[in-house]
């Protein structure tokens, strides 16, 4: 697992984020780096109790 530190420094996550901004955010964090490639388990919930896939 590696740490992509230049995209981790331009994209900070907002505070107090949105559903949206958060699923947005681990979306493109996914794309971007492997330091974590995966969903927090919150967001992984809220996404089923939506309907949304990953």
């Amino acid at each position: 697992m590696t740490i992509n530190k230049e995209w981790h420094l331009a994209h900070k996550m907002p505070k107090n984020p949105t559903f949206e901004q958060r699923l947005e955010w681990h979306r493109e964090h996914n794309k971007h780096c492997s330091c974590r490639p995966w969903f927090p388990e919150k967001l992984k919930e809220q996404m089923e109790k939506r309907g949304i896939k990953s």
